[in-house]
């Protein structure tokens, strides 16, 4: 062991180490570190970490393999740097090789099978720790169900850690994946009583959570207390403001959408596809076309943005409700990717308000084919069918549905012959 001067000394060379790799200049780092005739773990453990996380994976595992002694500290680190790299396998691989894991391996492991959609993995990998009296190891398994379209799960898994025989205190973190599920859910219920909870576990509201409660109102109808919490935010970025359009433009707060659209490029926030949803959404509802054309040609020419399957979805919707039938097939058909059941969905029931036979058989056939379970489609068809009286093709249509299994839904009709 170093002698109290000699102690001191590598103190300060390490923490001279940390600055130099913290502001980036991994060579100078590197410079340092081959000078010091003594190095301790800690001195190897930040060079492995600093340039890994600089992204020079090769040079942190020749590093790594030529410590003298490692920690979980020292594993950790070589494993956040393939997680970084997307190589997810390279990193379970070393996290199996491990001597001795800490409560942060695990939760780097489950934390790398969140970041790229391996719900299944993660899960395996949580029921496998022995130490789940961890906050960070529940958050981390919560938020991975959260933000991988398994919001059941996140609220299953919340409500297991609050279980007498388990007890982990809920923080922000953990309230933030909470609150996103019930978004996802449009469970308002749970909602609420979750942000009553946060109160009486003294869990104060960070711009994190204030955003998650923003989305979860505005998609339950309540825009006036997501404005309430929205105004409230320390720091608006794109995420919350885009929660805000999208509330504001789906609850037919038009005015609200725009101005916030303008307050936020006069912040210099630049906005996200989500952004465009919202205020799309809020030119349909208010069946302004032409700012809606402009608004969706401004995406790919002003803001570098492709539009998504939504957006055209919205477009398609728009010009079919407003009688541009021939237009929204077009732009169906000009579509960068293949079109999905909700795009051909919306020109079906643009075709059903407006009785167009032709397209309306188009649209359904691709319906059809997507989705051939969903009997809403046939419905739809035969009521176009009923509507221009072509009594044969409803019998068929119908005769089609009884072979196929598929019942009417509950309260729908066809108008019937006389």
């Amino acid at each position: 062991m170093p002698q109290p001067e000699a102690r001191s000394f590598l103190v300060s060379r390490n923490s001279l180490l940390v600055s130099l790799l913290r502001s980036g200049d991994l060579a100078a780092a590197r410079e340092l570190f081959d000078a010091m005739t003594v190095r301790d773990v800690v001195s190897w453990n930040s060079m492995v970490a600093g340039f890994a996380k600089a992204g020079q994976l090769d040079a942190a595992i020749e590093l790594f393999d030529r410590m003298p002694e490692r920690n979980a500290a020292s594993w950790n680190a070589v494993m956040c740097g393939y997680i970084a790299q997307g190589d997810v396998a390279k990193a379970r691989e070393l996290f199996e090789r491990m001597p001795v894991r800490s409560n942060v391996s695990w939760i780097t492991m489950i934390s790398g099978y969140a970041k790229s959609g391996d719900v299944h993995a993660a899960s395996e990998l949580f029921e496998r720790m022995e130490n789940k009296k961890d906050l960070y190891a529940w958050n981390a398994m919560i938020a991975c169900y959260a933000k991988n379209g398994c919001a059941r799960e996140a609220l299953a898994a919340f409500n297991q850690m609050l279980k007498p025989h388990v007890w982990v205190m809920p923080n922000e973190k953990t309230f933030s994946s909470v609150i996103s599920a019930c978004s996802q859910l449009g469970d308002l219920r749970f909602g609420l009583w979750a942000e009553n909870f946060m109160g009486s576990v003294g869990v104060e509201l960070d711009d994190h959570l204030r955003t998650a409660l923003v989305d979860l109102h505005t998609k339950s109808g309540r825009i006036d207390r997501a404005f309430d919490l929205f105004r409230g935010l320390g720091m608006r970025d794109v995420v919350s403001y885009s929660a805000m359009i999208v509330g504001s433009g789906m609850n037919g707060k038009f005015n609200e959408a725009v101005n916030l659209f303008k307050e936020m490029s006069d912040a210099k926030i630049s906005p996200n596809a989500v952004t465009f949803v919202g205020l799309l959404s809020a030119y349909s509802n208010a069946g302004l076309m032409e700012e809606a054309r402009a608004c969706f040609a401004s995406m790919p020419e002003k803001y570098n943005i492709s539009p998504s399957m939504e957006h055209y979805t919205i477009m398609a919707d728009l010009l079919g409700r407003s009688g541009k039938l021939d237009e929204a097939y077009q732009l169906i058909m000009q579509m960068p990717m293949k079109p999905d059941a909700s795009v051909w969905g919306a020109l079906l029931l643009a075709c059903r308000l407006h009785n167009n036979v032709e397209l309306g058989e188009i649209a359904a056939s691709k319906c059809f084919e997507l989705e051939p379970g969903e009997s809403g489609y046939y419905i739809l068809l035969g009521n176009i069918y009923s509507e221009a009286k072509k009594w044969e093709k409803v019998k068929r249509l119908r005769k089609i549905m009884a072979e196929s299994g598929l019942n009417k839904m509950p309260g729908s009709s066809w108008v019937q012959a006389a």
